[in-house]
């Protein structure tokens, strides 16, 4: 465990490195990583900026390159870098991604959204926050304890993947299924991909997401000839009803891990049908939201929707064809006892001098990967919800503080009953 005084050292070292980790945000700012489902090439020239610094570290490195043929390189990369620690029992992992979603309409911009630019100690610009604040944040603990000369008690390796922002086959899903050797259920999993404002929020589980839409057929007419036709929107209406209250009666049950702590399904999207208010619609098309508990399969949810569907076909003479623009189960959660639960809370208190604790959110993360596998990971930073936003930003004390929570965890065991034998010397 840290000293207090080695522990000082190295967190006037982060004080210091402020206008450093600026400059890195800055210049990753000005390099985008957007991917090609949304229109971008991909994540190669900031792969090799950032291979760049971490060469200049002394760190090992390893790429995970996944093929696609869409972007001009041909491949996706992912990229380890590693820090060796005193002890080979277990390894840290620090896991962030490079892409970033498109800035949008440019006129919403107060600023150029690849041009970072400090304003009020934030940093304006996409990506600032999502994902490069706990990129920075990583980087920099690992070059804060190098300066010093501190071995970590474990190694620390920071993972930079390519595509979450788009489904993570060539990020996460890639580098675990070509190099699954390379983790342990007993190694410690942070992922900073979520959090709140105070750092409060340790994310150790999610609900499964299902979206389902729903392409309705009847027959168009002339609504002056109604009865001659099958009006595709009357039908979604009853069946939105129906849906609502099939869920509200088949689906009560609460988990307080998570807020709010019971299934949520929400009619979402709605498809134009015919542009004139004098027509009867043939097709009509809408969607469902579903973010449903650990404790529901979501063949269950599909099999209850697929009854609602059949009455409502029967009762309008319709016919619906449902689709599954994302469905996915929700990964088993980490313990709150875990290993990386326990460390972090202790990191983030030592730091921010606030009580942690775990929790469960609505949305998806990359988590879910390592979960699905039986590695117990949290995903946790401290952010002031800027993400996908106009006008993106920083906040630099949060990018700062945060690379000190990852450099306190650089120095802290996990409780064991006896001491394991350190790394031989060389």
């Amino acid at each position: 465990m840290w000293r207090q005084r080695e522990w000082q050292k190295i967190s006037d070292v982060l004080d210091g490195m402020r206008d450093e980790m600026i400059k890195m945000q800055t210049e990753i700012t000005a390099i985008p990583a957007i991917g090609p489902s949304s229109g971008g090439d991909g994540e190669t020239e900031r792969a090799k900026y950032l291979i760049g610094l971490l060469k200049e570290l002394g760190l090992e490195i390893s790429e995970y390159n996944a093929p696609d043929s869409r972007v001009t390189s041909g491949n996706r990369p992912n990229i380890i870098a590693r820090f060796k620690g005193i002890y080979p029992t277990h390894k840290i992992w620090i896991m962030t991604h490079m892409d970033i979603v498109p800035p949008g309409p440019r006129d919403l911009w107060n600023t150029d959204p690849y041009q970072a630019t400090v304003i009020d100690d934030k940093i304006y610009g996409r990506g600032t926050e999502d994902n490069q604040q706990d990129m920075v944040a990583s980087i920099a603990a690992v070059k804060a304890l190098k300066s010093v000369g501190f071995m970590p008690v474990y190694d620390v390796n920071l993972i930079l993947v390519s595509d979450e922002e788009t489904g993570s086959q060539y990020g996460a899903g890639h580098l675990l299924k070509v190099a699954p050797q390379l983790f342990k259920a007993d190694d410690i999993y942070v992922i900073p991909d979520a959090g709140n404002e105070d750092g409060t929020l340790l994310e150790i589980a999610e609900k499964s997401i299902f979206w389902v839409k729903f392409t309705t057929k009847g027959k168009q007419v002339h609504a002056a000839s109604a009865p001659k036709g099958i009006n595709a929107h009357r039908a979604n209406a009853n069946l939105i009803v129906a849906l609502d209250k099939m869920f509200k009666k088949n689906y009560k049950k609460k988990d307080r891990l998570f807020s709010p702590p019971f299934t949520t399904a929400e009619p979402t999207k709605k498809e134009a049908n015919v542009p004139n208010v004098n027509t009867v619609p043939g097709e009509d098309v809408f969607y469902f939201d579903c973010r449903v508990i650990p404790e529901y399969d979501i063949q269950q949810v599909l099999a209850d929707i697929k009854t609602e569907v059949a009455n409502i076909e029967q009762k309008f003479g319709v016919q619906i064809k449902l689709d599954f623009p994302q469905a996915e189960q929700a990964a088993p959660p980490t313990s709150v006892n875990a290993p990386v639960v326990k460390l972090l809370k202790k990191a983030i208190k030592q730091v921010y001098n606030v009580n942690a604790k775990p929790r469960g959110i609505g949305g998806g993360t990359v988590a879910a990967f390592f979960r699905r596998l039986g590695f117990p990971a949290v995903v946790w930073a401290k952010f002031a919800d800027n993400a996908h936003k106009p006008n993106e930003y920083c906040l630099i004390d949060n990018m700062k503080n945060d690379a000190k929570v990852y450099a306190y965890l650089a120095g802290m065991e996990v409780e064991a009953k006896e001491k394991p034998e350190s790394r031989p010397a060389g």
